[in-house]
Formats: structure tokens, sequence, C-alpha cells
């Protein structure tokens, strides 16, 4: 061949190979990551709520409406408003029957530097093996200009159901309800969320955290098509395009956690689930407080209907109470009390 030709023809040769070689390392990426992946489960049928499923659903609604309605915005930005959210949490705790206390905490630095937040807990000690801790948590504050019905009043509400449902059903192991402040903005992803404050105390008290669930957006839902969207390209081709399941998300070195607890939910929910078990930088897996066990090498995965990635309310002064899907809600919370048992049974 004459080499003028040759080298002609090279450029389209060389941009061939490389396609190619992406071609084959992105097929070679979803192999790996469809190993990984919790097996999906058969669609579940649609079915007529039960009584218990009925009276759920009232109690989330009603309580998503007295957090995100009634108070409304709740941040550091809007005055007196943490402190207002903190008192109605602690009351519906009370109410439940428990003697809640307040972790509080002063932010070390930023904006807010010095000023002071609280962590709200209810405990039920453990009857086999107290000293064991599972932990499940939710943020209690809104972003600014949000009243954050779904992020994350549906989240909290799903929380107190939780606890009330085990106030009386004590566990082998310690379970720890947990309303977290400052998750949100200008807060996220440091060292001045409630979350991480409360991580770290247990850290440096040595405590045995066995297992962590974080709940943050549980309310959004939608029969449409092409509904739901994924951070990464490509993962729709693993997962549904309509936002109508609740998704358990974790990293990679949790995964036999979440193979455990989405296998629960799965034995006992009446909706639709998904897990994945991602690479922790990959944006969403790591949103939201289970990030701040992490850093504090405790085992730990988020339960969401994945906020942005589904929800035009998100972020944004339309996240109001009337938009969210209450009867799905009371099926994802019926599904938990399976996954919060599973988390504390004893280990055998």
């Amino acid at each position: 061949m004459d080499h003028r030709k040759r080298r002609n023809w090279q450029p389209f040769i060389s941009f061939g190979l490389v396609v190619v070689a992406l071609v084959v390392l992105k097929l070679t990426l979803f192999a790996i990551l469809k190993i990984l992946m919790p097996e999906s489960a058969e669609e579940i049928p649609d079915m007529e709520l039960t009584a218990t499923e009925k009276n759920l659903a009232e109690r989330l609604e009603e309580d998503v409406y007295a957090l995100s309605a009634e108070l409304g915005e709740r941040n550091m930005h809007r005055r007196g408003s943490m402190e207002q959210a903190a008192e109605w949490v602690i009351s519906r705790m009370e109410e439940i029957g428990y003697s809640p206390e307040r972790q509080t905490y002063r932010i070390p630095g930023g904006q807010y530097a010095g000023e002071e937040a609280d962590n709200l807990v209810a405990e039920i000690s453990g009857t086999d093996n107290p000293e064991k801790i599972v932990v499940i948590g939710a943020h209690y504050d809104s972003v600014y200009g949000s009243p954050g019905a779904n992020d994350n009043a549906s989240a909290v509400a799903t929380l107190l159901a939780l606890a009330e449902w085990f106030k009386d059903r004590p566990q082998p192991m310690t379970v720890r309800f947990v309303a977290f402040a400052n998750e949100e903005p200008p807060f996220f992803h440091t060292r001045n969320m409630g979350s991480y404050a409360y991580a770290q105390k247990s850290r440096e008290l040595g405590e045995n955290i066995v297992a962590m669930m974080s709940m943050d957006g549980l309310g959004y839902y939608s029969d449409e098509p092409r509904s739901q969207r994924y951070p990464v390209p490509g993962l729709g081709f693993l997962y549904p395009d309509t936002a109508d399941f609740i998704g358990f998300v974790t990293r990679l070195r949790d995964r036999k956690l979440l193979n455990r607890v989405l296998g629960a939910f799965r034995d006992n929910a009446t909706i639709d689930s998904e897990g994945a078990t991602l690479p922790g930088f990959i944006p969403g897996v790591y949103w939201s407080d289970h990030w701040s066990f992490w850093k504090h090498d405790y085992p730990a995965f988020l339960v969401t209907d994945s906020l942005l990635f589904r929800d035009p309310g998100y972020h944004t002064p339309a996240d109001t109470p009337e938009r969210l899907d209450y009867e799905s809600m009371a099926r994802v919370a019926e599904g938990l009390k399976a996954v919060v048992e599973e988390m504390a049974k004893s280990e055998s």
C-alpha cells in the first residue's frame, strides 16, 4: 500500500479502535455492575391497602402536613425554625411513649460556626445484645426556600411511624431512631452536619453501631413512562424508567448488608423495590446522612425515592405535601418494619 494512503487512513483506524475499546469497556463495566447488583424482584401486582396500611397512610399524611405545611421551611437561615421543628419531633416522640434525648452539638465551622443544633434520639434497648446498636435516621431540616415535604418530612414521618411500631416490640439489638439536624446546604457533606456530629460522637464513645439506615425522600411516585432518571448514563439499562418503586442504595463495601435488608423488604412489602450497590463516588450514592457513618467506618445504606432524579419539586418551594403519595409511603413503611427487624436480629 502507498505510505501516503496509509497515513491518510490512519486517523480513522485509530478513532475506530478507540470507539471499540470504549464500547468494550462500557460493556465490561455493565457486566460487573450487573453481577454486583442485588437481584431484581418480580413486579408486585397491584393490591388494596390493608386496614393497617390505610391507618398508617393517614398518620404519615398528618405528620408530613404538620412538619412541612404548618411549620414550613426548617433551617438555620430561618431563625427559630429548627428549634420549632425539634420541639415538634420531640413532642411526637413523647406522644408515642419515648423519653427522647437531645444530642446538642456546636457547629464547628462555616457561616454558623459556634451556634448549636440538636439531633433527637429515641432508643429501645436490645433484649439479647444491647451493646450492638442499629441506627434508623432521617434529617428534619429542609433546604433554604422550601417547605421540604418530600425532602425530608416524608422520611421523618416514616421514622416516627417505625418508632411507634417498635415501641413495645424490643429487638435483640438496641434500636435508635434519630432525627438529624442540618443535612442540607451549607452543611451538606461537611463536619457541620448533624449526622456527622452524631457518628463522630459514637465513634469517640466506642459504640458498636452494626448498621445504619438513612431515609431521605420517601414520598414521590409516578406511573408515567420516563418519569425516573439516573445519575450516570447507562444505569437506565439496568433499572426501570418509571418512578413507581423505592430504592435501596449503598457502596460496594456494604453489599452484603444491602442484600440482607432488601431481601427482608421484598418478602414483606407490597411495593416494588430496586437495589443498587455502586462505587461510593457515583453521584447520588453518598448524598445523605449515611455518608457521615461511612466517614466513621460504620456500615450504612440509603432508602430513597431518588429525589432529584424523579421529583420535579425537589429543593423548590413546590415541595409541598399535597403532591405526595401516602399510600405508597405506607407500603414502604410497612416493608421497612421487616428491614429494621433484619438489621437488629441476633447473629447466628
